[in-house]
Order: C-alpha cells, then structure tokens, then sequence
C-alpha cells in the first residue's frame, strides 16, 4: 500500500494505490471520509464510503488485478469524483439480479447514490467513476 498523497497538479484530488483484495475496501472508505472531512464537506461521507466500497469491490470480485487505485478528486467546486483505476479493460455492467440474489446491485447501488457514473478506458486498464453533487451551502 502507499499512503495516500494529494495531487501535484490540475484538479484538487487525492489518490492512493492499495492491494486488489477485501481489506482495501475498508482503506478505500477510509481515504474518502478523510478526503471529504478535509474539504470541509463530511456530510457527503456516508454516501462517498458506499459508494467506493461498491467500485473497489467490483474490481476485486471482477478483475484478476493485483492492485486498485483509488481517486478522490474535485474536478469543478460542486462536483466530487469518486474512482477506481484498475489494469482490466473489461467494461463494467450494471446487473439485473433477481429479487433473491446476495450479488449483483453494486452499480445498481451506485446509480442511484451518485449524480452520474461511468468509465474511461485507458491503454493499462480503466477507471470507473461516481460523481456526486456538492450542497451548494458548502
């Protein structure tokens, strides 16, 4: 794992790179409340925590990666990114699980916490991301 480290240039942001395995999706909640609470807008934690437990949890239950990166960035003031790089280029798809299923709702999940969702495909992998609107109070 590498300590969690701002960004030098372009968009407030924090990243850090930990092992593609469960534990890391208590780190990852970790890194987002601290970033949130940092910029002064904690009352977007609980939303945030959920949000990259699902996306760092998708890659460790559907890629073969050995690591996940976890970004935290502020790309406007109203806006907060919430994503996971990880070296798989396979495109996330939301699921359509049964009313019984254990699994399968972690888009579903994020869709409906986030502003809006997606994925960039890179040349080593991709990053799904989460937005989520900040309170104009804050």
């Amino acid at each position: 794992m590498t300590a969690a480290r701002p960004t030098a240039t372009g968009t407030p942001g924090y990243t850090e790179t930990m092992p593609c395995e469960p534990k890391s999706a208590r780190r990852a909640r970790l890194l987002v409340s601290a970033v949130l609470n940092t910029w002064g807008i904690g009352e977007l934690a609980e939303v945030g925590v959920q949000i990259v437990a699902e996306l760092v949890n998708n890659s460790i239950d559907h890629t073969r990666c050995r690591s996940v990166r976890v970004l935290v960035t502020r790309p406007t003031e109203g806006v907060v990114r919430i994503g996971v790089a990880d070296t798989c280029r396979d495109t996330p798809e939301v699921g359509s699980p049964d009313d019984d299923a254990e699994e399968g709702r972690g888009l579903l999940l994020v869709d409906a916490l986030s502003w809006r969702w997606g994925y960039d495909r890179k040349r080593w992998g991709k990053v799904v991301w989460a937005e989520v609107e900040v309170p104009a109070e804050c």
